[in-house]
């Protein structure tokens, strides 16, 4: 287990909340997460209630469904995925 945690890196994910404010989340993942794996992370957290029902039709029909699902419904954006210091 600490073998695991050694090889975790921590990330900051930037993103704008549905009040245009800036946030940032930190995460340990072993690489970069692609938006969508961020995307994921941020709907269970600011959204649970959504991420449990999962409600997205856009799976399998398009790039990154949770990504553009964020935006479009709930008005939240990432900015950026880097590596924290």
């Amino acid at each position: 287990m600490l073998i695991l945690e050694a090889l975790m890196k921590q990330w900051a994910i930037l993103y704008l909340d549905k009040d245009g404010v800036q946030q940032r989340r930190e995460v340990q993942w072993q690489e970069r997460p692609s938006e969508e794996d961020a995307a994921r992370l941020l709907r269970k957290d600011l959204y649970p209630v959504t991420d449990e029902l999962d409600l997205n039709d856009l799976e399998g029909r398009t790039d990154e469904p949770t990504v553009k699902t964020l935006k479009d419904h709930n008005s939240v954006q990432i900015i950026s995925i880097t590596e924290a210091s």
